[in-house]
C-alpha cells in the first residue's frame, strides 16, 4: 500500500491509502477526495484530475509524457509541478506522496 496526502487549495490535508499499481486519481476517487473530478475515468482525456506535485516529490514522480502535456493545456493554473493524477502510478517509492490541489479543475 502507498499513502498519499492530498492538500486542498485552502490547506486542508487528507491522507489515503491505495494499492501499489493504482493511480493517484483512483486513490482519490475511491476515497472521496474532494476536488478530483476525474470526468474521463482515468483515460487521460480531460484535465479534471489536475494536481501539483509537492516539490519534495517531483523527481520521484517524474515529468509528464507528451499526451499528458497536451491534456494539461486544458487545466486551470498550470505550473511546472502540474501533473494529471490519472498518470501518476503508485509504487513503493511513492509511499508518502504529497499532492496539492488547484483552486478548481478545468
Amino acid at each position: 500500500m502507498a499513502r498519499i496526502t492530498f492538500v486542498s487549495f485552502e490547506g486542508a490535508t487528507r491522507t489515503v491509502e491505495a494499492p501499489v499499481g493504482a493511480t493517484a486519481m483512483e486513490a482519490a476517487v475511491r476515497n472521496g477526495v474532494a476536488g478530483i473530478d476525474a470526468e474521463c475515468g482515468g483515460a487521460c482525456a480531460c484535465a479534471t484530475c489536475h494536481v501539483y506535485v509537492d516539490e519534495a516529490w517531483r523527481d520521484r514522480v517524474g515529468e509528464p509524457g507528451s499526451m499528458e502535456e497536451d491534456m494539461l493545456d486544458y487545466a486551470f493554473d498550470v505550473r511546472p509541478s502540474s501533473r494529471l493524477s490519472c498518470q501518476i502510478k503508485l509504487s513503493d517509492g511513492l509511499d508518502g506522496l504529497v499532492l496539492h490541489m488547484p483552486a478548481r479543475q478545468g
